[in-house]
């Protein structure tokens, strides 16, 4: 029989219920054709870039010919060739939100902001008497749009010059009494997410102050962490609040937020301590659209993937467990998939066909329940043999993967207690045909139930279509 391997993570608050983790994998979609309806694909590694004297990376940026990047506390100037000038100083160690005009970038680093002008070449710290601070910035018809940290006000630059606030230039976001978090531009409008509510507004072209709200446009759901919004799939994404509760992720949906995560994906996010310091980037790679959600204080990643509409882990391997993805934030420059280090100063590009995290181990994993949903008749079962179906003969030239190994382990109990594991080879270079089969994997015991898992660790392809069981039922 097939044994539903393919899937996404769903750990319920109950592992009896549901014990399904799917780390440094995601599966994808064949619509047709296929030996199976989907697969499973390893996540893509992490290839050095370049690194800077100082990290962590706070935040990337591209237009015209460069990109730019805040690390630790410098701003810097990187060429196509990954050469990189310093231009000065960035106060603070948080991360931090940029836009450009076409001429300017503005730097929004909460208490200061920055202009860098790249027909001048100058950087410079805004020091305008009427600037106080800013958190979320946007661009808008040629106007810089931010909000004021700690307060419910958001200001508009001076036309095409940021270094320039007029002390009137604001306005408040007063459809409830919250104080903004932050706020992004999409579709050339202003959304304003408050602590407990978003509203949007569009430039009305007015003589005092440029903007206006726009009718409507307001919901009683807010936003958790500043820098969790992120633009991806001609949508918003951000980590929701409300009055009710928090720890549910969004996606905007006209002028309201459409739940994406899961009861399992929410159940993991309200366990943790910290939810304020959330930080989310997103991009696309082979057509996957991907809103990356970090939780620093949990030290673990969770990434949500349009084009399945499937939740999967990613990260590190440390001290024999799972740590939270190196990548914080995310450019496309110079055609690749930029990463910048939460830890270091370091650029990665994202690689399909790099198979390690910040050149340390990538583990993947897969657990999963042995018996297909509502075929499991809490009998005892006999299990034969289980065959992982996958490509095979994968293995590198020479060193660690020259032949690679998958780690089988389950559970008799429902995912509290696990076996030993058992080791089997995918096949070195070339051997397409290799099996990788596990024989003689005993008796289900106690709730007459079995969750599987597979496991690796080695630098190579990683691609499962399924998995195959053969057991036989006892009476007992």
């Amino acid at each position: 029989m097939q044994t539903p391997i393919l899937g996404s993570s769903y750990v319920a608050r109950s592992v009896n219920a549901a014990d399904n983790r799917c780390v440094n994998l995601f599966p994808e979609i064949v619509p047709d054709g296929g030996k199976q309806p989907a697969f499973l694909q390893r996540a893509p590694g992490l290839r050095q870039l370049l690194q800077f004297p100082t990290g962590p990376v706070r935040g990337l940026w591209t237009f015209g010919d460069y990109a730019y990047a805040v690390s630790g506390t410098r701003f810097y100037k990187i060429a196509s060739d990954w050469t990189f000038v310093d231009k000065g100083e960035v106060l603070g160690s948080d991360p931090v939100n940029m836009v450009d005009n076409g001429t300017q970038l503005f730097i929004a680093a909460n208490a200061n902001g920055y202009i860098y002008n790249a027909n001048t070449d100058v950087f410079a710290k805004i020091t305008d008497v009427d600037f106080y601070g800013a958190v979320g910035v946007g661009f808008l018809d040629g106007y810089f749009v931010f909000t004021q940290p700690n307060s419910q006000k958001f200001w508009v630059t001076s036309l095409y010059d940021g270094s320039s606030v007029e002390p009137l230039d604001f306005a408040s976001a007063e459809g409830s009494p919250d104080n903004l978090v932050t706020l992004i531009v999409d579709h050339r409008e202003v959304w304003l997410f408050g602590e407990t509510s978003v509203e949007v507004w569009y430039n009305a072209g007015l003589p005092d102050f440029p903007l206006a709200r726009i009718q409507g446009a307001f919901n009683e759901i807010g936003c958790q962490a500043a820098y969790s919004v992120a633009k991806l799939d001609n949508a918003l994404f951000w980590l929701g609040k409300d009055a009710r509760g928090n720890g549910i992720v969004y996606r905007s949906k006209g002028y309201t937020g459409e739940r994406i995560s899961t009861h399992a994906v929410e159940w993991q996010i309200q366990q943790y301590t910290t939810l304020a310091d959330a930080v989310a980037y997103t991009y696309q790679q082979d057509g996957h659209a991907f809103y990356v959600l970090n939780f620093p204080t949990a030290n673990t990643t969770w990434v949500y993937d349009v084009a399945t509409g499937a939740w999967h882990e990613r990260g590190g391997w440390e001290n024999n467990q799972f740590t939270r993805h190196r990548g914080q934030c995310q450019m496309n420059y110079n055609n690749e998939i930029v990463i910048g280090d939460y830890v270091a100063g370091v650029l990665y590009a994202y690689d399909m066909n790099v198979y390690v995290e910040a050149n340390t181990v990538q583990k993947w994993l897969r657990s999963w329940r042995a018996l297909p949903t509502g075929q499991n008749d809490l009998k005892r079962t006999a299990q034969h043999s289980l065959q992982l179906d996958c490509e095979s003969g994968v293995g590198i030239s020479d060193g660690q993967g020259s032949n690679p190994q998958v780690m089988l382990r389950w559970s008799d109990d429902g995912g509290h207690t696990w076996s030993n594991e058992h080791w089997k080879s995918m096949g070195k270079t070339g051997e397409y045909g290799k099996r990788v089969i596990w024989r003689r994997l005993g008796m289900t015991q106690k709730i007459r139930d079995r969750v599987y898992e597979v496991s690796g660790t080695d630098p190579v392809k990683i691609a499962i279509v399924g998995a195959e069981l053969i057991l036989s039922q006892t009476n007992a």
